[in-house]
Parts: structure tokens; C-alpha cells; sequence
């Protein structure tokens, strides 16, 4: 596993998508431990697409039309409902929760951020074109490359979402106590996760 590897995965993970906006979201609306419950979903979200990468189902998704756009479908239909959950004050952004003694709902926060990357077929395509690049034919099973290739890029998931969600939980303090302000922030949240599902929606590949 050599420092492209490292240098790439990092660039990728830090480029904000549904994961980063979802983390974030949450963050400021209900603390840190809810946004590393988030993070923890997004990042559990993603060993489907690794194991099915290193596996080979990728390419079998990629090549079947009909199973590629079932769940590309799905997916960009969840974001939608999110968007739509986040202007009804009942998604990632709902209020009331930022108080450290009451319970946030970790698991559903989690099952929601595993729920976005799960449900999104690009993933998965994504993995196997850029696993492959990295495996070192001298190092070993290219199988076992890719597998520990995945659990960094995990790992890394995890770490910066995390950074993500604590700044954003440091800033909900302050945005919390200002209704015009997360008024405007909720409908920038629920843009995106409308933006990211319509792109997901009318993407071919």
C-alpha cells in the first residue's frame, strides 16, 4: 500500500457528497456523539461496495442495466426523502437533540448514514475501477490488497467524517440559538440532498 494510495483515498474521502453533508447536518443539529453515530453509518455503508468490488459483483453490476438502475433508483429516491424530511424538521437537521442528556437515536442516525452509501450503485462501480489500481502484482493476493486498501479508506472515512461533524457541532451551538439561520441552513441541506439525488437519478453509469 503505497503513498498514491494514501495521497488519493484522502482527496476522495474529503470531497464533500451525501455522507459529509449528512454528518454535517447532524452535527450541528444534534451534537458530536450523533455526528459520529453519523459518521459510523457512512462508513459502515461503504463495506458492501468494497466487498462486492473485491469480489467481483461490481462488474456484474455495472453490467446489468436492469439491477444498476433498480438501485440507482432507490437511492436517489431515499435522498429525495430525505430532502424532503429535512424541510419538514424531521430528517438529520431536526431539532431538540443537541442536548448531551437526551438520547439522539444513535442506531437510526447510523442506519441512515449507512442507508446513503448502501443505496448508491456508483459506489460500488467506483471501488472497482480504483482498488485495482493500487494492488502491487509482487505484494501478494491482489484480493487481500484490495480488502486492506478498503479498511483504510474506511478507516479514513471515518476520521475526517468525524472532524466534519465536530466542527459542525461546534458551530450548532451558536446556529441553534439563531432561527433565521438554521432556517437557511435546513433549506441549503435539503437542496443538496435533492441536488445529489436528481444527479444520481439521471446518471446513466
Amino acid at each position: 500500500m503505497g503513498t498514491e494510495f494514501l495521497v488519493a483515498a484522502l482527496i476522495v474521502v474529503m470531497i464533500p457528497g451525501t455522507g459529509v453533508i449528512y454528518t454535517v447536518a447532524t452535527g450541528l443539529a444534534r451534537g458530536r456523539a450523533a455526528s459520529v453515530a453519523a459518521a459510523l453509518g457512512c462508513t459502515l455503508g461503504i463495506v458492501p461496495a468494497i466487498l462486492a468490488s473485491v469480489a467481483g459483483l461490481a462488474a456484474l453490476l455495472h453490467a446489468s442495466a436492469l439491477v444498476f438502475q433498480a438501485v440507482k433508483y432507490a437511492g436517489a429516491a431515499y435522498l429525495l426523502y430525505l430532502a424532503w424530511q429535512t424541510l419538514r424538521e424531521a430528517g438529520p437537521l431536526a431539532s431538540g437533540d443537541n442536548s448531551a442528556s437526551v438520547p439522539p437515536g444513535w442506531t437510526k442516525i447510523a442506519r441512515t448514514g449507512c442507508l446513503i452509501n448502501v443505496l448508491n450503485p456508483k459506489l460500488t462501480v467506483f471501488f472497482l475501477a480504483f482498488l485495482p489500481q493500487f494492488v502491487a502484482p509482487q505484494a501478494g493476493s491482489p484480493a487481500a490488497q484490495m480488502v486492506g486498501m478498503g479498511l483504510v479508506f474506511m478507516a479514513m472515512t471515518f476520521a475526517v467524517f468525524v472532524v466534519y461533524g465536530f466542527f459542525a457541532a461546534a458551530a450548532g451551538e451558536r446556529v441553534l440559538r439563531n432561527a433565521r439561520a438554521m432556517a437557511w441552513i435546513r433549506r441549503t441541506v435539503a437542496v443538496a440532498f435533492a441536488g445529489f439525488g436528481l444527479r444520481l437519478a439521471l446518471s446513466e453509469r
